[in-house]
């Protein structure tokens, strides 16, 4: 899912390059494709798009990857995401 971004700065995943063996697992389980190709390792492309739902650390074999996941508000994000493109209902877009 493209097309949105969470709050300016304030996601959590963090990538170590030094420690990254360019499998590219993150690329794949990333839903909306905050890493990138940088040479033969991962980086990361956009870092506000994040939802930090945990996939990408969850799945790299070496624990380049940290995020506090739940620390964003996911379903908030999807079910805004869904309403400005008419999918939804009028509310939702609250984390509680």
């Amino acid at each position: 899912m493209r097309g949105f971004h969470y709050l300016k700065n304030v996601a959590t995943v963090r990538l170590d390059q030094e420690v990254c063996i360019g499998c590219g697992r993150c690329l794949e389980v990333c839903p909306h494709q905050v890493f990138a190709r940088e040479g033969k390792k991962a980086g990361i492309r956009e870092r506000d798009d994040c939802m930090e739902c945990g996939a990408c650390a969850l799945n790299c074999p070496v624990k380049a990857i940290s995020v506090d996941a739940g620390v964003g508000c996911a379903s908030g994000m999807i079910n805004e995401w869904l309403r400005e493109h008419g999918f939804g209902r009028g509310g939702g877009g609250s984390c509680a």
